[in-house]
């Protein structure tokens, strides 16, 4: 059994989102965003030396055994893990099996670190419906849901969870519809809700039922005013209100997020709702803020680290830069540096 917090959180009334920090957004969001579909700057990108010292910061590496060094070394500090073999938007059903394949090899791999016993597993592993042929047409969705089946099947049999990301808005609704046929057998499987979007609300609403799990993130891709809120300010204050409803609910919510303003409110409005730390969970992605994880861990949070691996990083570097500006610094220096 995992440690607790010493000192419980005295209970308070939520936090306003107007009475919140934030960090600055990135104003070359939408560009990146754009060049992130751009075949042209995907060759100029990952062809420049420089690049690779930025795609170490925030992925594990190109195979699983990078993956599952990296897992050692988080799961050494108190910290929990969601490895996501990256890759999306697959062409053809080989590639889809292929892709189900190496999930189950990884999480046979991790099924000793699993932790037996435990009410949460130290491991998960977070898949991408895309990847596992939610576009290939028509068939997309059942093919997609077969693979998620089987990937599913072989997590329950090591003890391992499975949470299923959320894309961009065209796929959301096939998405949470899989999710839903997927708890039918796997009621642990967890969905993955992004608060930028207007209708995320009532989806917490819906989705935090009884052993639910959901991860709530901000969102990383590029949506219109149409179903998504432009403005930090809006996606802050709909984070909020999105945390509130799953802490209320029956479920297990999982706060990702690296704003430090999101992660200050999320003790008042445990305690509001009587949840210990036991209760929810801090994520945070591979190579950022890396000494807050371990602050949260040490201090007996439950803190996991979303970890990706593979060739296929592309799509998820330009999401990371688009994030916030010092990520962005961050390569730039990379490029203009002699070291």
């Amino acid at each position: 059994m995992r440690s607790v917090v010493s000192a419980k959180p005295v209970p308070s009334p939520p936090v306003p989102s107007r009475a919140l920090p934030r960090l600055a957004s990135n104003p070359l969001r939408p560009v990146i965003l754009a060049a992130a579909k751009s075949s042209r700057v995907r060759a100029l990108i990952t062809g420049a030396p420089p690049t690779r010292r930025l795609v170490d910061r925030f992925v594990a590496g190109d195979t699983r055994a990078d993956a599952l060094a990296a897992t050692k070394a988080l799961l050494d500090t108190g910290r929990s893990v969601s490895i996501d073999h990256l890759g999306e938007d697959t062409t053809d059903r080989a590639q889809a099996r292929a892709i189900v394949a190496e999930y189950e090899a990884l999480i046979a791999d991790l099924a000793p670190s699993a932790g037996s016993g435990e009410p949460v597993p130290a491991v998960e592993v977070s898949v991408k419906l895309t990847a596992l042929g939610l576009a290939l047409g028509a068939e997309g969705p059942a093919v997609a849901l077969g693979h998620a089946r089987q990937i599913c099947a072989a997590a329950a049999e090591a003890g391992v969870w499975v949470t299923v990301d959320a894309e961009d808005h065209t796929t959301t609704d096939a998405t949470l519809s899989i999710v839903r046929r997927l708890r039918e057998d796997y009621p642990w499987v967890g969905a993955v809700l992004q608060a930028y979007l207007h209708r995320t609300e009532a989806d917490c609403r819906e989705l935090s039922g009884p052993a639910s799990r959901v991860r709530l993130c901000k969102g990383a891709y590029r949506e219109p005013a149409s179903v998504a809120y432009q403005d930090a300010a809006e996606v802050d204050a709909s984070y909020l209100r999105c945390l509130r409803v799953l802490m209320a609910g029956q479920g297990y919510p999982m706060v990702a997020s690296h704003d430090p303003a999101i992660v200050a409110a999320v003790d008042p409005l445990a305690a509001e709702h009587a949840r210990g730390p036991d209760g929810f969970e801090h994520q945070m992605l591979y190579g950022i803020r890396d000494l807050e994880q371990r602050r949260l861990a040490d201090a007996g949070y439950r803190m996991r680290v979303y970890v990706p691996y593979g060739a296929q990083w592309y799509g998820y570097l330009m999401r990371r830069l688009a994030e916030r500006p010092s990520n962005l610094r961050f390569f730039l220096r990379s490029v203009v540096s002699r070291d």
